[in-house]
């Protein structure tokens, strides 16, 4: 598996996590009382594996070297989309986590927002996986050099062999296995 199959893999997991995320989201809706601890996990899952590990990869690895060769429309692609949503996701999760604190406060009405800001984070997920699926990732590998996807294939397995050797997969797949289970049946 190369290191762009590899990105397109880790989207399956995320996408998995963004269901649980919105029947989390129904319970709220339903009135049911919040599990803190299961938003917790959801919000560790997304800051730890989507974000550091998955877009870890991609700002790091991938997004520079082809802003740095490929430039104009690459530049516009990643600097304009892929990290401006990146950024913007972080904003709906950190609001999402003032929400959650909130409402253990006490403040019935954050419901709305932690509802809203979990929501607002998936439909901005679905759509920006779909867009690196479709469109930033096929670019990047018909516009860079061979030897610059060979280069990224190498440092995306070290960073992989890193991370498996600290055990952020396999901690976090199992806390998107549980999720499931106790939100998808």
């Amino acid at each position: 598996m190369n290191g762009i199959e590899l990105l397109v893999e880790e989207h399956k997991y995320i996408k998995r996590m963004l269901i649980v995320v919105r029947k989390a989201c129904l319970g709220v809706m339903k009135g049911e009382n919040i599990n803190y601890e299961d938003f917790r996990n959801i919000i560790d899952f997304i800051r730890k594996y989507a974000d550091n590990h998955h877009h870890g990869k991609e700002e790091k690895l991938l997004f520079n070297r082809m802003v740095s060769e490929i430039g104009g429309a690459a530049e516009k692609l990643v600097k304009h989309g892929m990290l401006v949503e990146h950024d913007l996701g972080r904003q709906f999760i950190v609001a999402l986590e003032e929400a959650l604190a909130e409402v253990e406060g006490g403040n019935y009405e954050a419901r709305l927002d932690v509802i809203a800001n979990a929501v607002s984070y998936t439909h901005l997920l679905y759509r920006h996986i779909d867009k690196e699926d479709d469109v930033a990732y096929p670019f990047a590998q018909r516009a860079l050099s061979e030897e610059t996807l060979i280069n990224f294939d190498k440092d995306t397995l070290l960073f992989e062999e890193k991370t498996m050797n600290e055990g952020v997969q396999n901690k976090y797949l199992k806390v998107l296995e549980s999720l499931e289970r106790k939100y998808i049946g």
